[in-house]
């Protein structure tokens, strides 16, 4: 996400859970996985910032489930620096569940 300014993307996560709230039926459920990200070598907690997000359209979160990432593209690169430059790897994702009262 380096390429991706974090103000905008998390507008655009806004708009996506408002209209996933106004299209869901009252009582189902909405999931979604994401990731968080550095920038300038500090994390940024992309997951919990959409999870927000969606919570402050109306969705009450029903479940966060933590979910190892596997078979990244970058993940030889990342080991090898992550330990060069002293930090660990985003090695999860955050699925959350979401259910509209």
């Amino acid at each position: 996400m380096s390429h991706l300014k974090i103000k905008p993307f998390l507008s655009e996560i806004g708009r996506v859970a408002d209209e996933s709230f106004r299209v869901l039926k009252k009582g189902k459920f909405c999931a979604v996985l994401m990731g968080d990200t550095r920038k300038n070598g500090m994390v940024q907690p992309l997951a919990f910032d959409t999870m927000r997000a969606f919570e402050l359209v109306g969705f009450k979160t029903k479940e966060i489930i933590i979910k190892e990432q596997y078979n990244c593209k970058a993940t030889g690169f990342w080991k090898t620096n992550s330990a060069k430059y002293n930090y660990l790897l985003l090695a999860h994702e955050y699925l959350f569940v979401f259910k509209k009262p």
